[in-house]
Order: C-alpha cells, then sequence, then structure tokens
C-alpha cells in the first residue's frame, strides 16, 4: 500500500503544464507522460482502464453488490497551470508545522508568511507539502489524482469493502479550459460524478463561474519618432487605454464571494500591433453577458477614437455555472455532505471562484459537483498542501462509495 504522499511526491515529478496557445490534445505532449502512467497503475491493479487518443483515462471497477445502485465517478485533471512552470518540482516537506513562516529556499528572501496567509495557522501539527519557490507545487490537481488512486488501491486491496459500479476518469487541459471538450460521458458510464478539484479542507461546490476568454488585437502604426507628430499611433498605449476603459473594481484583486472580474492575463506588441487577453468571469449568467458587451463596448471606442480596425476583439465563451444542472440531483450533494462528516470534516458549500471539469459535464447530463482536494494558492509559488488534508480527501470518496452501496 503506497502512502498517499509518496504518490503525490511521483506525480507532481512529472512535467504536466498545459499549453493555451496549442491547438492540439492534449496540448502538450508531456500530459501524456503522466496519463500513460496512470493507465498503467490501474491496470497493474487489476483495475481495466484505457487512454484515449484525446488523453482521457477511463476505468472501471465493477460492483460487488447483489442490487443495482447508481455508478459513481471520481474524475481529477492532470495538468498544471500555464501560470507558474511545473518543470523540475522541488517540494519542501513540513512534518509537525509549528505555525511559523516558511522560507521557500529556492528563492533567497521568498517567504510564505502567516500574515499573507493566515489559513497556514489552521494546519499547526500537520505535514506541510509547499514549492521552493521556483515553481509551483501542482497540487491543482495532482492531489485530485493522488487520492482517486489511493481510493482505488484501497478497493481493490479491501475485497470485502462494499461498493457500485466505480468510474475513475484523468483529464488533460483542464487549466486552459478545454477539460473535457471531447470527454464521451455516454462510454465513461457514470450516473453521477465528482471532481476532486477543491482547495482546503471541507470545500463543496456545486456552482462556478460562467466563464470566456477575450483576445484583443490593437493595430497601430510606426513612423520614426521624429517624425511622429500626428502621424503615429502607438498600439502600446492604446493598449493601455482600452484596459483603462474596463472597471477597476471588476479587477480580481478588489472582488470576492459572487463578484465577477475582467482579468488581465497577458500583454504583448510594440508600436505597430499589441495583442492582450482577459479572462471574464462572473457566477450571474446575465452579468456575464453584460460583461462580454462591455469589452465590446471597449472596442467600438477605441475604434471611434482612432479610426476602424485599430481594436479587434474575438471572445469565446468557456464553461457556464453548473448549479441549474445540479440542483434536481441534490442529493449528490447531501451524500458529499455526510461523507465529510463521516470523516471528521466539517462541510463548507460555497460557490467555486473558478471552474472545473464537473461544470462542462453537468450541462451534458452528467451531475458533477467539486469536492476539495486540500491545496491552496493554486497556480503560483506559494502553493501547498498537507498530507492530512489529502489522506481527508481519500476518506471522502471511500465514504461516497459507501454511502451509495446502501
Amino acid at each position: 500500500m503506497e502512502k498517499i504522499l509518496d504518490r503525490f511526491l511521483r506525480y507532481v515529478a512529472v512535467d504536466t503544464q498545459s499549453n493555451e496557445e496549442s491547438e492540439s490534445q492534449p496540448s502538450a505532449e508531456k500530459e501524456l507522460n503522466l496519463l500513460r502512467l496512470l493507465r498503467d497503475e490501474l491496470l497493474a491493479l487489476g483495475v481495466e482502464a484505457t487512454l484515449d487518443e484525446w488523453g482521457y483515462v477511463m476505468a472501471s471497477i465493477p460492483s460487488n453488490l447483489d442490487k443495482e445502485v447508481p455508478a459513481i465517478g471520481f474524475i481529477a485533471h492532470v495538468d498544471t497551470a500555464p501560470d507558474a512552470s511545473g518543470a523540475d518540482i522541488k517540494p519542501q516537506i513540513i512534518p509537525d508545522y509549528d505555525g511559523s513562516d516558511i522560507h521557500l529556499k529556492g528563492v533567497p528572501g521568498l517567504v510564505l508568511k502567516t500574515a499573507e496567509f493566515p489559513e497556514l495557522l489552521d494546519h499547526k501539527g500537520e505535514t506541510l507539502v509547499t514549492t521552493d519557490g521556483t515553481t509551483l507545487l501542482g497540487a491543482d490537481d495532482k492531489a485530485g489524482v493522488a487520492e482517486i488512486m489511493d481510493a482505488v488501491q484501497y478497493l481493490v486491496a479491501h475485497p470485502e469493502f462494499k461498493h457500485g459500479p466505480i468510474k475513475i476518469g484523468f483529464t488533460p487541459d483542464e487549466e486552459i479550459g478545454r477539460g473535457v471538450v471531447k470527454f464521451d460521458v455516454q462510454k465513461f458510464g457514470a450516473d453521477y460524478a465528482y471532481t476532486m478539484d477543491g482547495g482546503d479542507a471541507g470545500e463543496l461546490e456545486f456552482e462556478n463561474f460562467n466563464a470566456a476568454a477575450a483576445s484583443v488585437v490593437i493595430q497601430g502604426s510606426n513612423v520614426h519618432p521624429g517624425y511622429a507628430k500626428g502621424k503615429m499611433r502607438n498600439a502600446l498605449h492604446i493598449a493601455q487605454e482600452f484596459d483603462a476603459l474596463l472597471p477597476v473594481a471588476q479587477r480580481p484583486e478588489y472582488t470576492q464571494d459572487y463578484e465577477g472580474f475582467f482579468h488581465l492575463i497577458s500583454l504583448k506588441g510594440t508600436v505597430e500591433q499589441a495583442s492582450f487577453s482577459y479572462i471574464i468571469r462572473d457566477h450571474d449568467r446575465a452579468k456575464f453577458e453584460h460583461k462580454k458587451q462591455v469589452i465590446a463596448q471597449c472596442a467600438d471606442f477605441i475604434n471611434a477614437r482612432y479610426g476602424a480596425g485599430t481594436a479587434t476583439v474575438t471572445v469565446r465563451d468557456q464553461y457556464y455555472n453548473m448549479r441549474a444542472q445540479v440542483e434536481p440531483h441534490y442529493h449528490v450533494v447531501e451524500k458529499a455532505v455526510k461523507a465529510m462528516e463521516m470523516a471528521g470534516v466539517k462541510p463548507r458549500i460555497q460557490p467555486i471562484r473558478g471552474g472545473t471539469d464537473g461544470a462542462n459535464l453537468s450541462f451534458r447530463g452528467l451531475p458533477c459537483p467539486n469536492i476539495f482536494a486540500g491545496g491552496l494558492n493554486f497556480h503560483g509559488k506559494f502553493e501547498w498542501v498537507t498530507v492530512e488534508n489529502m489522506e481527508k480527501a481519500a476518506a471522502v470518496i471511500r465514504n461516497i462509495i459507501s454511502l451509495y452501496a446502501e
């Protein structure tokens, strides 16, 4: 029986960063390295498992009951976010954490401070796993992957444990909004499912952002700066002007709970041309649609001021709020609440300020709320997870399986 920490460390050692500029699926060939590994580990455990051409690992454990119960799925994504490197990760392991600030040893002066991240103090006495400050950690979502695999290992090692049909799914490209674009729900075969992709212990989510990506191109006009008066249109300055048209109070750093935002995620260019990208988020569908209209109105303003064709905007929807799809099957939430209580975890039902594969799956007929995986500060160098959180998440998976078996 491999310990969950050892399993997690093996998985984060594999670089699986997805590539938002790629059109292939998976978006990065290196994602397949972990997906193949997971398929082979499942097969070695005696579990039927496949890896298809799109990078989806699907596995099935048959029921050992003498009655019919729903087939329950558990899903996690293998890719890490493009926001920070996922290569050559050097985790710091801190047993019996004492509540002090944590120096990330790969970058002198970089410190995980309890004053900035007070959630650390809730985990005194636990075993923390942090980054060394040079990369992200990959707990999003390799903690979820490790927890699911830990539960599979338990089921295989304990044939006396009663369960119905269990379905396992591992996906690529969740971090770039394409995690289940080609996922075959019918082939997966679950009646209900859970993504193990949330944050701290107790998080349970069945509503998420509506999400879109917006790309903006500014076409400028470059002439020699010594003779530029009345002729030059500096695309970089116009890009700044475009961004200034958006409401400052609706940036991520000023929003919380159900408040949506415009998030500028990249900007590059020259005097001649600049391109930049936003992600647009809101839980309320009407406000979400209005935000997309605001982006278009910004382009209209720029074009009216500097000439037609100066600003070109392309908006692409990514996923929608799954609440309306899950609520008619609210028992999936209730089962998760009870499973957490059985594991000694206090449930906290809250909206996801993000998205999961479960959002798109819920719209395709597979109700799929999201359960904590145990990590915090995702997508950056301050990411961390505790072993105890991962162990609790694995226990919740087993408890859900047990509850459905009843």
